[in-house]
């Protein structure tokens, strides 16, 4: 059955009803793994992440940008010098707080498409004791600028700093424009399957209990919910970029797996299907597939873009079969052994 295909029977859930608005048909995952090949699904797929307005699309945009504008040469990071760092941390936090501030005005400040596609009735919370500051927003804000943004730059200090001095292969677009190309396009992948793995290790219980909980208290998401991490979240979900010490890579590489591991939560965390700016125009935000993680935690670890949940059977597409499995998972997870008599 293609992931788009569906039946009544199969996919009503009784749960429907307390979305505000959620997406018709099975959740889709990428068609590149379903066999037999179906090139024009492959196709449409591709193109909508890549040549649509897109998270992906805008990552890769800000990403050249600040590597031909902002970010200084490779030579200039020989050594651990203020300039040069400051500016990487300035690449870090000027977009994300400009993106995930926008949107964040636009969709729950400004109101500015009301509640269309919005996948929760609730608003973000106030007043809750569970949040650092007692408001969720807030709570994001610190857990993203103050904790993400720090350890992605240490990180991408000592990368920039390595492929500086030579200790690990880089490449030039010149000498290797075909490499360059086919990595830049597989850097999603790479992203996809070093998030499934590490994501999958937050949900022990007791990794959980102490460290992945502080993300999951955005059960009704916001822009600035996706990368509020603890801090030893961040120090496992942003060894993603370690890669770049083994593959070859140039530093616009580097600079597109930044943008896109940090700002494409953003969208998938807005908590909104689609962007809506004017009448009859509208581009994709939220990650239904994402949502329904935070909703029911016990499934769909990784992303749509390799299907692991599928392949490892914690895969929700949408269904009420999927929901109850999802809730059986997490029975079986976090139950209790009773205490000896």
């Amino acid at each position: 059955m293609s992931d788009t295909a569906f039946d009544d029977d199969t996919l009503t859930d009784p749960e429907d009803a307390k979305w505000h608005h959620r997406p018709q048909g099975r959740v889709p995952l990428n068609p590149l793994f379903r066999w037999p090949p179906r090139p024009a699904a492959i196709w449409r797929w591709y193109r909508g992440a890549w040549l649509q307005i897109t998270s992906v699309s805008i990552a890769f945009l800000i990403a050249v940008l600040a590597y031909a504008v902002f970010l200084p040469p490779l030579e200039a990071m020989v050594t651990f010098q203020f300039g040069w760092m400051f500016t990487v941390w300035l690449l870090n936090m000027v977009p994300q707080t400009v993106i995930a501030g926008t949107l964040h005005w636009w969709l729950y400040m400004r109101k500015g498409q009301g509640m269309a596609t919005k996948f929760e009735a609730r608003d973000l919370a106030r007043d809750n004791a569970l949040f650092t500051f007692r408001n969720q927003v807030w709570d994001n804000i610190w857990w993203t600028l103050g904790s993400a943004m720090t350890v992605a730059t240490v990180y991408q200090w000592g990368i920039f700093w390595a492929m500086a001095n030579g200790y690990v292969p880089t490449v030039t677009w010149a000498s290797s424009p075909v490499w360059c190309l086919i990595w830049m396009a597989f850097i999603p992948m790479w992203s996809g399957l070093h998030f499934y793995w590490v994501h999958r290790l937050e949900h022990h219980p007791k990794l959980y209990r102490h460290v992945h909980a502080v993300h999951h208290r955005n059960i009704n998401v916001g822009p600035w919910s996706g990368i509020s991490n603890h801090w030893y979240e961040n120090a496992l979900y942003f060894t993603t970029y370690f890669i770049h010490l083994i593959v070859p890579s140039h530093p616009l590489h580097l600079m597109f797996h930044i943008y896109f591991q940090q700002t494409t939560p953003i969208f998938s965390h807005a908590g909104f299907e689609r962007i809506i700016p004017n009448e009859g125009q509208s581009a994709k935000a939220g990650d239904f597939f994402h949502q329904l993680h935070h909703r029911y935690f016990e499934c769909n670890y990784g992303t749509s873009e390799i299907p692991f949940d599928r392949w490892f059977g914690t895969y929700h597409d949408g269904t009420a079969v999927s929901t109850k499995d999802a809730r059986q998972r997490k029975k079986n997870m976090y139950r209790t052994k009773a205490k000896p008599q």
